[in-house]
């Protein structure tokens, strides 16, 4: 039986001891955080604009990536480049614990820039790495930001990421060519983004980009890692993240993207993301505030 959370938003039940916080600390531009135990809990395909760096803390995270699944236990970093799609879940049956920063794209270029000679866009050549010292450097970034520390934070964050590109570190590959395939993909991903909230069917979709239903499909999986459907579901999910970030109401928000009603947004929203998008918007207007509240009381 459901739950329903103090929003009055339908919640899937929790599993004893699981728990999440996503959050962003206003003294770290360009940052989201996440700290979490799962136990049934198991995201679906998705990607990130930008990178994903995980410190397991206990048990077994099981991440799926195209050419398979790698398990990552105490002391392991998962690292994921931009735009990757995958997977994850729990690899033991009880479940797994994480500290987890979202450093976006130009945050990590400038730190590879200052610190690497890496040439071209910077990202990681593997996927999980045996590093319990980084680990407990990323445990450190949360604790720090949780506490108000924006100095050990941004220092520690910076540490963190400069040594795992020297460590891990290479330049990503160059996008694929322009080929037929690849253009009539980029096509229809530009469709289903300015469409959104009423996308056309899949037959309706291949016939406007002259192609048939399976070769779209079979272009869109090539160059995205994920059939159309599943790809919008997280298109979806990542323009709602911005709206409930500029404060827009999760009802509102549902409709905005293109999902039926508040727990279809829900729904997909906290399986992909992790937290539901009241808890979410709650923690973005709720470091707002902090900042405006320690703006206000500063000296003049």
């Amino acid at each position: 039986m459901g739950m329903i959370s103090t929003e009055g938003e339908p919640t899937a039940p929790r599993a004893p001891d699981e728990w999440a916080r996503h959050w962003r600390y206003l003294g770290l531009p360009g940052l989201d955080l996440l700290r979490a135990r799962y136990v049934r809990h198991s995201f679906p395909r998705h990607a990130h604009d930008g990178y994903v760096l995980c410190a397991v803390t206990s048990g077994i995270e099981a991440v799926g990536l195209r050419d398979g699944v790698v398990r990552a236990g105490p002391g392991s970093v998962v690292m994921i480049n931009p735009e990757v799609p995958h997977t994850a879940r729990a690899g033991a049956p009880e479940g797994w614990a994480y500290a987890t920063l979202y450093p976006s794209v130009d945050l990590v270029a400038g730190i590879a820039h200052e610190t690497t000679g890496l040439r071209g866009t910077a990202g990681f050549v593997r996927t999980v790495a045996d590093e319990p010292g980084l680990g407990r450097l990323i445990a450190g970034v949360h604790r720090a930001a949780e506490a108000g520390n924006a100095l050990a934070a941004d220092s520690l964050l910076r540490i963190v990421v400069a040594r795992l590109l020297r460590g891990h570190g290479g330049p990503l590959p160059a996008r694929a060519s322009r080929a037929a395939g690849a253009r009539t993909a980029a096509r229809a991903r530009a469709v289903l983004e300015e469409r959104m909230p009423d996308p056309p069917t899949l037959e309706e979709l291949a016939r406007e980009l002259g192609t048939s239903p399976f070769a779209l499909l079979r272009a869109f999986r090539a160059a995205y890692g994920m059939p159309p459907h599943t790809w919008l579901t997280d298109a979806r999910v990542r323009r709602a993240r911005r709206l409930l970030e500029a404060g827009t109401p999760p009802a509102e928000t549902a409709v905005t993207v293109g999902f039926t009603d508040q727990p279809h947004l829900n729904r997909h929203f906290t399986r992909i993301v992790g937290v539901p998008p009241g808890a979410y918007r709650r923690e973005r207007a709720a470091a707002g505030a902090r900042t405006y509240k320690t703006a206000g009381d500063a000296p003049s």
